[in-house]
């Protein structure tokens, strides 16, 4: 095999592989990325077995075939390499010459026999916009649960239907759950693993503004297309919790505040707050809301924000964290706090400035 392709091109498709790419396995032919020259298109796939990417881009083809060279190696020596067209030939050994200007290297390689192979897509199930899918995810993957047991937690639920997109994460002290419109779909419903939903953002990233993302799925397989590139994840096996049980009905007591103000006072009084737990209590009062946090060993702090609340006082223990990361998802200024009672889950939800729904529900502490 023998080809010459840009070296901007080959960059930007090598760098979308790194985040599927195994880096320590005991599987060596996982740590190498796939080149295959066809037409004029060189074809790039890497896999970790559990999730799989599949980018191209255009190149002048000399000789068809294939072959794998360590992917991170490679990319991080193309970088190197000055602007403009690289030209790499296998050889007998497997091993793959490069070169660019006065620069020639010679990198081991592997047979691509060895290389796993990823499956086929199926027909097209839905199509989102992709910004509109990387917003979804970027509004609940940081409520996925990283303990590995909890294995149905490990993901988030997508789900459409009724002319709704709905995505949900938890993992089992707050939930995330975010709905959308989205006309003219059929029925589906997939758990998707958080490495894939982080996979799926840099994929929307790098696509236009109005870029279409089609899924399909099979048995144990979601396929994700942008285009020219195919993302490819097992499906988390297993019940996703009763969301629906979780989102409360009658909070009907309701705190409106400025984000900016409440997030500086919960980031400061967090501070002090005990490291494990990330405890601080939460004071409603007419007008205000006061947070208080306190440690033995750190000491105390207190702040108040102004605030529209004219229910009865109320107080409740939170982890400091799990409110600064709503915080941080939103970039709406203004948040509505929902609370029932100190007993009772509160729920975050910004200020609506849009079709959107977006709802985060947060476990009270005891203190």
């Amino acid at each position: 095999m023998e080809f010459t392709v840009s070296k901007a091109d080959l960059v930007r498709e090598l760098g979308l592989s790194q985040g599927v790419v195994e880096k320590k396995t005991t599987i060596p032919i996982l740590s190498n990325v796939l080149l295959e020259a066809n037409g004029d298109r060189l074809t790039l796939t890497a896999t970790d077995l559990e999730l799989g990417i599949r980018c191209s881009c255009p190149a002048r083809i000399k000789k068809e075939g294939a072959g794998t060279i360590p992917a991170r190696r490679l990319l991080e020596y193309v970088r190197l390499l000055p602007e403009g067209d690289l030209t790499i030939k296998f050889l007998e050994n497997h091993w793959a010459s490069l070169t660019s200007g006065r620069s020639k290297t010679k990198i081991a390689g592997m047979s691509r026999d060895s290389f796993p192979e990823l499956p086929t897509a199926p027909a097209v199930i839905a199509e989102i916009p992709s910004k509109q899918l990387a917003s979804m995810i970027q509004r609940t993957m940081f409520a996925i649960s990283m303990e590995e047991s909890r294995f149905t937690l490990n993901g988030a639920l997508l789900l459409l239907k009724d002319e709704k997109a709905t995505m949900v994460a938890t993992d089992g002290h707050r939930l995330a759950f975010v709905e959308v419109s989205l006309p003219g779909q059929q029925g589906f419903r997939a758990l998707i693993p958080r490495k894939a939903m982080g996979e799926i953002v840099k994929l929307a990233e790098e696509g236009a503004a109005d870029s279409i993302v089609s899924i399909g799925g099979d048995d144990n397989h979601l396929f994700f297309k942008f285009g020219d590139r195919l993302l490819i994840t097992r499906k988390l096996t297993g019940n996703f919790p009763d969301y629906e049980r979780v989102l409360p009905k009658d909070n009907s007591q309701i705190a409106t505040l400025t984000k900016s103000e409440i997030r500086a006072a919960i980031e400061r009084v967090a501070q002090f707050a005990d490291e494990r737990s990330r405890a601080i209590r939460v004071q409603f009062l007419a007008g205000e809301v006061k947070v208080f946090s306190s440690s033995v060993e750190t000491g105390e702090s207190e702040e108040s924000v102004t605030s529209e609340y004219a229910g009865p006082e109320l107080e409740i223990g939170f982890n400091a964290q799990y409110l600064i990361d709503f915080f941080r998802a939103i970039p709406q200024d203004h948040l509505v706090f929902a609370m029932k009672d100190q007993k009772s889950a509160g729920e975050l939800r910004p200020v609506s400035e849009g079709p959107d729904q977006y709802r985060y529900v947060v476990m009270p502490m005891r203190i």
